[in-house]
């Protein structure tokens, strides 16, 4: 099992901030967000646009970290000017 926390102003499309994932084999934290499908849309989108910053285990990462079971993953959005990276929604 890895937990994936949101920081921030970050969540799933169902507004969940921490998300428990089963690992069946080692992977990185890219291909572990993609395999949750449409919940975590928002959140590869910032990966993509490289708005993301990736802790795994309290150290700074990336995405193309490679993780196992018992992994915690941090994921803060942030804009490279102080910033969450998000935004408003109305």
């Amino acid at each position: 099992m890895v937990t994936i926390m949101l920081m921030g102003q970050l969540q799933t499309t169902e507004g969940e901030r921490d998300v428990a994932c089963q690992l069946p084999e080692p992977m990185t934290v890219r291909q572990l967000i993609q395999r949750q499908g449409e919940t975590m849309e928002p959140v590869l989108t910032l990966m993509k646009q490289k708005k993301l910053l990736v802790t795994v285990n309290k150290r700074i990462a990336s995405e193309d970290t490679r993780i196992q079971d018992g992994d915690a993953i941090k994921l803060v959005a942030h804009d490279g000017m102080g910033g969450s990276g998000l935004a408003p929604t109305f």
